[in-house]
């Protein structure tokens, strides 16, 4: 009795065990410390993918109950001290006949809805807006199709400093070490947007898991992806193919705010000169400067 305690004991404990990642069943967007379920995400890709996962951790966990419940019935009811002997059969048609037709049936029935979400995850059209994304070493440049609006967003400066610096990132007190960006992109909530990706160098991989999907960029060749923001908020992700010495320090902010707030930036990056200006005015001034310091050569 005694033994039997301890194996009702310890499969209650491992039941228990499958089941802790129920208890995260909201999670933010972003992943925190110690969670133990996927995030729900802030898009409908991301809520399509998180329903799927607990439709088939539910099955899983169904499974493995019921399974190990029945191997620890026979491992100690049928044991040998207790006098029980082997049956000498070497297969059972119906047993086998059952589970064989269960789990294709499992998958038959998984397979309708996930084949339903794939398509829907693919159907760029109707898209209120369109977000070009260019990967480079070791940046991401953002061109907001038709509207004259673009920009480089890279690893911010200060965690720039502090990996070049060798600190630690808790004391030096930067919450986002190396997923913080000097630029990010802003998107309207509540609208439809298609992004088109590609890479100028070597293969890239734009993802945010709040969005609920990744899409890898690649040189020579466009990608495409949609997005809907229901939550505004600040959602952060990286690049995640590996693409070089500094793949580490390539982050993704996207910023997710109203339409109303998303016309007000918008309109006042139009305003705004281009980043290239200055850059291209400072580089010519020193060689207008030397220009006079050449004459007196010629003249001589």
């Amino acid at each position: 009795m005694v033994q039997l305690a301890r194996a009702g004991k310890a499969i209650a404990i491992g039941t228990l065990s499958a089941c802790l990642p129920m208890v995260a069943w909201a999670q933010a967007a972003d992943p925190k410390r110690w969670q133990l379920n996927m995030g729900r995400g802030v898009t409908p890709t991301a809520h399509a993918a998180y329903e799927a996962h607990m439709w088939v951790l539910w099955i899983c966990v169904i499974i493995g109950v019921i399974v190990f419940g029945a191997m620890a019935v026979a491992i100690f009811r049928f044991r040998k001290s207790k006098g029980a002997v082997a049956a000498q059969f070497s297969h059972n048609t119906t047993a086998e006949v059952i589970w064989t037709v269960i789990p294709v049936l499992i998958l038959i029935l998984l397979a309708f809805p996930a084949t339903k979400n794939l398509i829907k995850m693919y159907d760029t059209r109707n898209a209120e807006m369109t977000v070009k994304v260019t990967g480079y070493q070791w940046m991401w440049t953002y061109e907001y199709l038709g509207e004259g609006v673009s920009f480089t967003s890279r690893l911010d400066r200060k965690s720039d400093e502090i990996r070049q610096s060798g600190q630690n990132a808790v004391a030096a007190g930067h919450p986002h070490y190396l997923l913080d960006v000097d630029n990010v992109l802003v998107l309207p909530t509540d609208t439809k947007i298609r992004f088109v990706i590609t890479a100028d160098d070597v293969i890239h991989a734009w993802w945010v898991p709040a969005l609920g999907w990744k899409q890898d960029a690649i040189p020579g060749i466009i990608n495409e992806a949609w997005t809907q923001i229901d939550e505004p908020g600040i959602y952060r992700g990286q690049c995640a193919e590996l693409c070089g010495k500094d793949h580490g320090f390539m982050p993704i902010v996207v910023k997710a705010v109203p339409k109303a707030e998303y016309d007000q930036w918008l309109a006042s990056r139009k305003a705004a000169p281009a980043q290239a200006e200055p850059a291209s005015s400072e580089a010519a001034a020193p060689a207008t400067a030397a220009a006079p310091a050449a004459a007196p050569a010629s003249a001589g």
